[in-house]
């Protein structure tokens, strides 16, 4: 599995990229993996807050739904509308085109209660790393 260094992730297997003052959301390449092929993807709205931990969004596979949580606390600013018709892309490119949403944290300081890749590693022995 792939885990890219410059990311922070959450315990629940969303990444993080902070650039700027936008956080930039998806699924990791371990949690598609575990998913296997997404069929449906239910995006959150723009414009919405939500809190750290708060359920965002649901991806549906062949074999489940899951819940995508907001990994900091903060305001939707863009959501991923191709993965309305493409819910695949997450599958193919997680930390590319297969983003999930956009948000403007509240506090950019909850970033660091976030994973770096060699934690999130420790925390998934079973990939191959």
């Amino acid at each position: 599995m792939d885990t890219p260094r410059d990311l922070r992730y959450t315990q629940t297997h969303e990444w993080v990229r902070y650039r700027g003052k936008v956080v930039t959301v998806g699924l990791t390449d371990y949690a598609q993996d575990q998913l296997s092929d997404l069929t449906y993807v239910e995006l959150p709205t723009e414009g919405d807050s939500f809190s750290a931990q708060d359920q965002v969004a649901v991806v549906e596979s062949v074999k489940t739904a899951s819940d995508v949580y907001a990994p900091i606390s903060g305001s939707i600013t863009e959501v991923n509308k191709a993965l309305l018709d493409k819910p695949e892309l997450i599958n193919a490119d997680p930390y590319g085109e297969g983003w999930i949403f956009k948000m403007i944290p509240d506090d950019v300081t909850e970033l660091e209660n976030l994973m770096d890749a060699d934690e999130y590693d420790r925390q998934n022995p079973d990939e191959d790393n």
